[in-house]
Parts: structure tokens; sequence; C-alpha cells
């Protein structure tokens, strides 16, 4: 089953590489705590999430933006 859908897919990828990357470039981050860990992990799992087409979210919200059937 997929729902998530290939503009999305890519807005995922590209905002999850930039939050993946954020502690790496913003050294004020580590002034944020275990927030320095929770932006990342966020990053990681959108990027799961547009690798798979499938987001466990949209299921519970009732949303699909893939075209595919």
């Amino acid at each position: 089953m997929k729902n998530v859908g290939s503009v999305d897919r890519a807005v995922r990828v590209i905002l999850g590489l930039c939050l993946v990357a954020l502690p790496f470039v913003t050294p004020w981050l580590a002034s944020w705590g275990n927030w320095q860990f929770v932006v990342p992990a966020v990053g990681v799992v959108m990027i799961l999430t547009a690798v798979i087409r499938f987001c466990p979210a949209y299921t519970l919200l009732g949303l699909n933006t893939c075209k595919l059937r």
C-alpha cells in the first residue's frame, strides 16, 4: 500500500536531508540539549517514509497523495 506521491516524496527527501545535516552545519543546535538528536531523527523518518512510499500518519489521517492505485 502506497500513500506518498511523487511531489510529496521529493519534498520529504529534501527536507529530511536538511534536518539530518542541520546539527553538523549549525553549532548553536548543540545548546538545544536533546533536540540536537531529535531533529536528525525526524529527518531520517522523513527520508524512510519517502523511500518506502508509505506514511503511517497519512493512514491515520485518511490522506493519500499517491495517484497510483
